[in-house]
């Protein structure tokens, strides 16, 4: 008895832990924009451009600054050579030199000048990059959660023609009972439950993959995910602008895209300075010290010397690594400049093909203002209609509901059979759907409005 007690217990603790693995979280639109700019992979990538863009900025100011290098070397010689005093020798012997350099370019047709500035404005493009990517991600979270909502309200209207018809149900059963109705009725309205539950199911697989798509744009699992409900408020942009030209003029100094298409521009110019600079002078300036240290195998580190006290007699005076080190000690320094001359036509290509992209870049910016008006256009054309549609689809619904209710009434005197009001009930179904579906596309619409206006997407 206990083991199966213990058993039992084990099971219903196995039951809770996964009831609590499947919790549902319900997430808000902010919520879920917030969480995807925060995660999303390419955000998180082109993030990183900004960074290496920064980087970029402190190698081009490093091209300004002197370098500074030192150098040391250990070498080994058999045999005869040159030693520090300049004699010849034959024996073994060991060395050791030291360099300290440093070197900086004083003038190089400004190409350090025009990399730094790139280097600028190459922070600014990466940032507008990004401000891009976050815009159009957010767009499309928007737009996904819109689809989420909108499923939602369809689930919500099959929800409510089931009970509908569940109701007819036993009202027919009733009629069919006491003899008022034919049988065939009850089979109809059988039939037509049948329907309405396989277009739930429809209905409901709907949702789950709308809940799907938006997890994955989420970039996370989606178990026990779900969205909250939120009241639409319909926009009124359409009021606010009459036409598209004012977004348009608008959108032309605010939106990234034109924005960083101008940057570019500002880039290849750049680029063109850069490959003029190849016709100039270099000048360069360099300075350095040395020293050197060498050592005879299997003898002491001695040199010689007059003695002072009893000349010319030679003498022998310690000479070791420090000594020799401070004796050898040598600097230097110069200036360096190159003259350009000839360099078989490569400055001249190079300059021709920087002007060549500076030209086509500047129709990259041409092409960028086309599509911007295009889309804005295309937007409000799209918007106009879906309201247009929405409008249309109230004056039907409206006209449905009151077909649908003299239909009722015919269907309960027995002036209308089961196939009529059948029709009418799916013309008053439709324009239900109808009028849900033109409204979250007329949202939407707007959205993509509020988006080139520079609104906040999210209310």
């Amino acid at each position: 008895m206990k083991k199966h007690n213990l058993a039992g217990l084990l099971f219903v603790a196995l039951i809770s832990l996964s009831a609590l693995g499947q919790e549902t979280k319900v997430w808000s639109l902010k919520e879920c924009v917030d969480y995807t700019l925060e995660n999303n992979i390419r955000v998180k990538q082109t993030t990183l451009d900004v960074s290496t863009a920064d980087e970029n900025l402190i190698t081009a100011k490093g091209n300004f600054m002197p370098n500074l290098a030192g150098s040391a070397t250990q070498s080994y010689n058999f045999g005869s050579f040159i030693d520090q005093d300049q004699r010849r020798i034959s024996t073994d012997a060991r060395g050791n030199t030291f360099g300290l350099n440093t070197g900086v370019i004083l003038f190089n047709g400004f190409q350090n000048t025009s990399t730094y500035k790139q280097a600028k404005l190459g922070i600014e493009s990466s940032k507008l990059q990004l401000a891009i990517l976050k815009d159009n991600i957010s767009l499309n979270v928007v737009n996904q959660y819109l689809s989420v909502l909108l499923n939602k309200e369809n689930l919500k209207v099959a929800n409510e023609q089931i009970l509908v018809t569940q109701k007819r149900l036993e009202q027919i059963k009733e009629l069919v009972a006491s003899g008022v109705r034919p049988k065939a009725d009850l089979f109809d309205v059988q039939a037509q439950l049948a329907s309405d539950q396989e277009q739930l199911t429809n209905v409901r697989n709907n949702v789950d993959l709308a809940l799907l798509s938006l997890a994955q744009l989420l970039q996370i699992s989606h178990r026990g995910f779900d969205v909250e409900d939120m009241e639409m408020q319909l926009p009124a942009v359409l009021l606010e602008h009459k036409s598209a030209d004012d977004i348009y003029d608008y959108a032309l100094t605010s939106r990234p895209e034109i924005r960083q298409a101008e940057l570019n521009i500002e880039d290849s110019e750049l680029g063109v300075d850069i490959a003029k600079s190849a016709y100039y002078p270099t000048l360069s300036f360099g300075a350095g010290m040395f020293t050197s240290y060498q050592h005879q195998q299997g003898q002491d580190d001695v040199r010689p010397i007059i003695d002072p006290d009893n000349p010319p007699n030679i003498i022998f005076i310690p000479n070791g690594f420090g000594k020799q080190l401070s004796d050898n000690l040598g600097y230097n320094f110069g200036f360096n400049l190159s003259v350009p001359i000839f360099n078989r036509l490569q400055t001249k290509a190079n300059v021709n093909r920087a002007r060549i992209n500076n030209e086509r870049i500047a129709y990259a910016l041409e092409q960028e203002k086309q599509d911007l008006r295009t889309n804005i256009e295309q937007a409000y054309a799209d918007a106009k209609a879906a309201f247009n549609q929405f409008e249309a689809s109230k004056v039907s619904l409206e006209a449905q509901k009151e077909a649908f209710k003299n239909a009722e009434e015919s269907y309960n005197l027995g002036v209308m059979n089961a196939f009529e009001f059948e029709q009418v009930r799916n013309r008053l179904i439709n324009a239900e759907s109808n009028l849900i579906n033109s409204k979250y596309n007329f949202v939407f619409k707007t959205k993509v409005l509020d988006f080139y206006l520079g609104k906040p997407l999210i209310n």
